[in-house]
């Protein structure tokens, strides 16, 4: 379904930090099978619009799916699609929504990821891999990351304001490394320079590490037009590994 939403209504529905977390692919391409594992929340029909993925993740086991803490609440029943191109009434999965609990809007270690523990194992979708501890400190300025996830795929600018253009399809862009901090990872995603990344609908969705399949951190948060730097939340700091101890089994 494809959504076109104005800056102060994507504020209210695509589920937002206060630091205005990022949530779509931009200046990419649809990733078709390429990234399997990647899948999105999908909304409940009680919206207006209908149904419509409003955040993104990843299946890191058969019956577990990462994401942010800020895509929802602890005990809440959520849907998981993995379609490359979600339409309403595609087959979904059912789990429930498990957050960090000591999720908070600080930004030295806001916490912000969480798992929906799905009711039955997912088949025929290989997880994707966890990095090692401490692994990403050491990384140059430069290193290419792969985002992925679903929500909006292009930015305009009208008299009316900002307006973000979804479609709900899974799509794909590649940024470099800026900085490396102690809980995150900033990540150019300047189209002037050659790259692409998030925008609001990608929050938990992976930044895979260059072209392989380790996911090094989750989609939190960026600019609000979805031109500069897109942050995310490193997966391999003993904050976020003791969270997700409680669900996988760690590398």
């Amino acid at each position: 379904m494809r959504r076109l939403l104005l800056l102060a209504a994507a504020t209210v529905l695509a589920v937002l930090v206060p630091a205005t977390p990022a949530v779509a692919i931009t200046y990419g391409v649809p990733d078709g099978d390429a990234h399997p594992a990647v899948g999105g929340l999908v909304s409940p029909t009680q919206y207006s619009d209908g149904t419509w993925i409003y955040c993104s993740g990843t299946l890191i086991s058969p019956t577990v799916f990462l994401t942010a803490a800020h895509c929802g609440e602890t005990g809440e029943r959520v849907t998981v699609t993995f379609d490359t191109a979600y339409q309403a009434g595609d087959p979904v999965y059912t789990g429930t929504f498990q957050a960090d609990p000591l999720y908070t809007y600080k930004q030295n270690d806001p916490h912000d990821i969480a798992v929906v523990v799905l009711d039955e194992p997912v088949e025929g979708i290989t997880p994707a891999l966890l990095p090692e501890a401490g692994s990403l400190s050491g990384l140059s300025v430069g290193q290419p990351f792969t985002s992925v996830g679903y929500g909006a795929y292009e930015v305009t600018n009208s008299p009316g304001g900002h307006q973000y253009l979804y479609d709900d399809v899974r799509q794909v862009a590649t940024g470099s490394l800026w900085a490396v901090n102690k809980a995150w990872l900033r990540i150019s995603m300047n189209p002037a320079t050659g790259d692409g990344g998030t925008c609001y609908g990608d929050s938990g969705g992976p930044n895979f590490l260059g072209d392989t399949g380790v996911i090094a951190a989750i989609t939190i948060t960026g600019d609000a037009v979805c031109r500069a730097t897109n942050v995310v939340y490193r997966l391999d700091t003993e904050a976020a590994r003791a969270f997700l101890g409680r669900y996988v089994t760690l590398p």
